[in-house]
C-alpha cells in the first residue's frame, strides 16, 4: 500500500498480521507485529490501512479565533475557535490551506 508517498506491507504471520513501512534508503521498519489477531482478512487490512493513517497522518487541522462571534460574559469577551473554518497544514508542503 501506497499512502502519502510511503511504502507500507501488511502481511500475515501465524494468527496475527504484521505491518513493515520500506525507509527511502530501503531499510525496512516496523510498524507493528502480531496485530488482528484472528480477524478475517478483509477486516484486517481495513484496520492496518486505518492505523497506518491514524499512525502517518498527513497533516494537522489548525482553528483560528472566531472573533465575528464572541461570547460575552458581564464585562468578559471570550473568543472560541472558528470550527467553521479550520485550516489544514500538510506536512509534505508546509503551508496552510483548507482541506482538500
Amino acid at each position: 500500500m501506497i499512502y502519502n508517498d510511503m511504502a507500507f506491507s501488511i502481511a500475515k504471520t501465524g494468527s496475527g498480521w504484521d505491518i513493515t513501512r520500506k525507509l527511502p534508503n530501503g531499510d525496512i521498519a516496523l510498524v507493528g507485529v502480531s496485530l488482528f489477531a484472528d480477524l478475517p482478512d478483509g477486516d484486517a487490512e481495513a484496520r492496518a490501512q486505518s492505523l497506518v493513517r491514524t499512525i502517518f497522518p498527513v497533516g494537522v487541522k489548525i482553528f483560528g479565533p472566531d472573533v465575528a462571534h464572541p461570547n460575552r460574559v458581564d464585562d468578559l469577551m471570550i473568543v472560541g475557535p472558528d470550527v467553521g473554518h479550520p485550516n489544514f497544514i500538510y506536512w509534505e508542503e508546509d503551508s496552510t490551506s483548507f482541506a482538500r
